[in-house]
């Protein structure tokens, strides 16, 4: 019995330019919808885990249906109704600075990660706005290696996640040979640690669940599930996370890109476990 379907959105459920009826190509596709349906068909329960702020993860997650959902990178857990917050120490506060952003921005961490990767990272115009915990970049650094800068300059309760690729780019990038989206975050937030809360919560068995992504920050939900898909369109922007995929047993690629991939994850998960 398969309990629970974590999923990513952008690059995973949704099609290009985030559009849930199209393919890899742009064409017209249902596999995400049929995705979705599978799901509900066999009682288990789809839980979105995505970058987006939580006004578009709630409207997202009640369009299909659901409850539960995680936001912001993993930043916070909402289920059926209750936050549940995985930035300790830094916790929403009251007054007009008091968000997890507005702490982190007054500290200096992203204007310090701005200079010093200038012409390597920028703001993610205009998804960047009007967030409750993260700041959102685009452009092309090492997460590991700005993780260790913001330690060293005083902010090692914060780290920079990798999101997965992206193909909205301003001028100042153009030389890139790819985008990537990466979040600057409380070292507590993942969307690891917000499938295992979820996991927690509800009482479910990690070998009966499974995890979809398409980015190294969600391939680390395979520690917490029984298995790990990435989509193909995840390795084909980012052919070096095989290597990080061979640290994970129970992790495969899917033959299908975006909702194919999700639904093939689903419906041979299903078949193997005959329901």
């Amino acid at each position: 019995m398969l309990q629970a379907v974590y999923v990513d959105l952008d690059g995973t459920l949704l099609g290009p330019g985030g559009h849930l009826f199209k393919d890899a190509e742009g064409g017209f596709s249902l596999l995400a919808a049929r995705a979705v349906e599978a799901c509900e068909r066999a009682g288990a329960e789809l839980v979105v885990m995505t970058g987006r702020r939580q006004a578009q993860a709630m409207e997202d997650a009640r369009l299909l249906g659901q409850t539960a959902y995680i936001f912001e990178a993993g930043a916070c857990v909402v289920l059926d109704g209750e936050e549940h917050w995985l930035t300790a120490p830094l916790l929403p506060q009251p007054g007009e600075r008091g968000s997890i952003h507005a702490q982190i921005e007054d500290a200096g961490a992203a204007t310090l990660l701005l200079e010093h990767y200038a012409g390597r990272l920028e703001y993610h115009d205009p998804w960047h706005r009007n967030r409750e915990v993260s700041h959102l970049f685009r452009g092309l650094v090492d997460a590991d290696e700005a993780t260790a800068l913001l330690a060293e300059r005083g902010h090692a309760g914060l780290r920079l996640l990798d999101n997965g690729g992206v193909h909205r780019r301003s001028p100042d990038l153009a030389d890139l040979p790819q985008v990537r989206a990466y979040h600057l975050v409380p070292v507590g937030a993942s969307k690891a640690a917000g499938v295992a809360f979820h996991v927690r919560a509800r009482g479910y068995d990690p070998s009966r669940c499974i995890a979809v992504g398409d980015s190294r920050e969600d391939l680390q939900t395979a520690e917490h599930v029984g298995a790990f898909w990435l989509v193909a369109n995840g390795l084909s922007k980012d052919p070096s996370i095989a290597e990080a995929l061979s640290a994970y047993p129970n992790a495969r690629v899917a033959e299908g890109a975006h909702g194919a991939g999700v639904y093939e994850a689903v419906v041979e998960t299903l078949a193997r476990r005959g329901g």
